[in-house]
Protein backbone atom coordinates (compact mmCIF):
# COMPACT_ATOMS: atom_id res chain seq x y z
CA UNK A 1 0.00 0.00 0.00
CA UNK A 2 1.09 3.53 -0.79
CA UNK A 3 0.37 7.06 0.97
CA UNK A 4 -1.92 7.78 -1.83
CA UNK A 5 -4.35 4.24 -1.46
CA UNK A 6 -5.80 5.61 2.00
CA UNK A 7 -6.32 8.76 3.66
CA UNK A 8 -5.85 9.24 7.39
CA UNK A 9 -8.66 9.38 9.91
CA UNK A 10 -9.51 12.35 10.87
CA UNK A 11 -11.53 11.78 14.18
CA UNK A 12 -10.80 9.70 17.48
CA UNK A 13 -13.66 8.07 19.47
CA UNK A 14 -15.32 10.51 21.74
CA UNK A 15 -14.80 13.48 19.34
CA UNK A 16 -17.95 15.40 18.31
CA UNK A 17 -19.20 15.65 14.44
CA UNK A 18 -21.22 16.82 12.57
CA UNK A 19 -23.03 15.49 8.98
CA UNK A 20 -22.63 17.40 5.96
CA UNK A 21 -26.12 18.18 5.09
CA UNK A 22 -26.64 18.62 1.38
CA UNK A 23 -27.73 16.40 -1.93
CA UNK A 24 -25.81 16.01 -4.56
CA UNK A 25 -25.42 13.48 -8.12
CA UNK A 26 -24.42 9.99 -7.66
CA UNK A 27 -24.85 6.63 -5.15
CA UNK A 28 -24.59 9.16 -1.75
CA UNK A 29 -24.29 6.28 1.64
CA UNK A 30 -25.52 8.91 4.21
CA UNK A 31 -28.86 8.90 5.50
CA UNK A 32 -30.93 11.65 4.95
CA UNK A 33 -32.15 11.90 9.05
CA UNK A 34 -29.01 12.49 10.45
CA UNK A 35 -27.65 14.87 7.25
CA UNK A 36 -26.41 18.02 9.77
CA UNK A 37 -26.84 16.28 13.52
CA UNK A 38 -24.21 16.77 15.56
CA UNK A 39 -23.11 13.01 16.90
CA UNK A 40 -20.15 11.49 18.87
CA UNK A 41 -17.59 8.90 17.12
CA UNK A 42 -18.00 5.58 19.17
CA UNK A 43 -15.31 4.02 16.94
CA UNK A 44 -13.14 3.57 13.85
CA UNK A 45 -14.38 0.59 12.00
CA UNK A 46 -11.52 0.43 9.47
CA UNK A 47 -10.34 1.95 6.14
CA UNK A 48 -12.51 0.98 2.95
CA UNK A 49 -12.80 2.35 -0.18
CA UNK A 50 -15.04 5.01 -1.09
CA UNK A 51 -18.66 3.77 -1.79
CA UNK A 52 -19.45 6.28 -4.07
CA UNK A 53 -16.78 5.80 -6.20
CA UNK A 54 -17.17 1.83 -6.05
CA UNK A 55 -20.91 2.32 -7.65
CA UNK A 56 -19.84 3.61 -10.77
CA UNK A 57 -16.90 0.99 -11.11
CA UNK A 58 -14.25 3.03 -10.16
CA UNK A 59 -11.65 1.61 -7.35
CA UNK A 60 -12.70 3.68 -5.18
CA UNK A 61 -9.26 4.65 -3.65
CA UNK A 62 -7.91 6.47 -1.89
CA UNK A 63 -9.50 4.12 1.03
CA UNK A 64 -11.42 6.20 3.61
CA UNK A 65 -11.74 5.90 7.15
CA UNK A 66 -15.41 4.63 8.28
CA UNK A 67 -16.29 5.90 12.05
CA UNK A 68 -19.42 4.76 14.28
CA UNK A 69 -20.90 7.27 14.85
CA UNK A 70 -23.76 7.71 17.54
CA UNK A 71 -26.49 10.04 17.73
CA UNK A 72 -29.06 10.38 20.49
CA UNK A 73 -32.03 9.88 19.29
CA UNK A 74 -33.87 12.94 20.71
CA UNK A 75 -31.40 15.12 18.48
CA UNK A 76 -32.66 13.65 15.55
CA UNK A 77 -36.52 13.07 15.89
CA UNK A 78 -36.98 15.95 18.15
CA UNK A 79 -40.78 14.17 18.92
CA UNK A 80 -39.19 10.95 19.60
CA UNK A 81 -40.93 10.35 23.28
CA UNK A 82 -38.25 7.19 24.47
CA UNK A 83 -35.82 7.89 27.32
CA UNK A 84 -33.26 10.13 26.94
CA UNK A 85 -30.42 8.21 27.08
CA UNK A 86 -31.37 6.39 23.81
CA UNK A 87 -29.45 6.49 20.66
CA UNK A 88 -29.09 5.31 17.60
CA UNK A 89 -25.30 4.48 16.08
CA UNK A 90 -24.78 5.15 12.11
CA UNK A 91 -21.72 4.00 10.15
CA UNK A 92 -20.12 7.59 8.19
CA UNK A 93 -17.00 7.74 5.87
CA UNK A 94 -15.15 10.32 7.02
CA UNK A 95 -15.86 12.76 3.52
CA UNK A 96 -19.60 13.05 5.07
CA UNK A 97 -18.53 14.53 8.39
CA UNK A 98 -16.80 17.55 9.68
CA UNK A 99 -15.71 18.74 13.24
CA UNK A 100 -18.64 20.35 15.44
CA UNK A 101 -18.70 23.86 16.05
CA UNK A 102 -18.85 24.97 19.57
CA UNK A 103 -19.65 22.25 22.09
CA UNK A 104 -17.58 20.01 23.79
CA UNK A 105 -16.14 16.63 22.93
CA UNK A 106 -17.97 13.59 25.00
CA UNK A 107 -19.61 10.52 24.72
CA UNK A 108 -23.56 10.64 23.88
Amino acid sequence: MTANDQLPARFRPGERVRVRGGTGPGHMRTPWYCRGHEGVIERICGFFGNPEELAYGRDGRPRRALYRVRFRQRDLWPDYAGPESDSIDIEIYDHWLDPAQGRENHAA
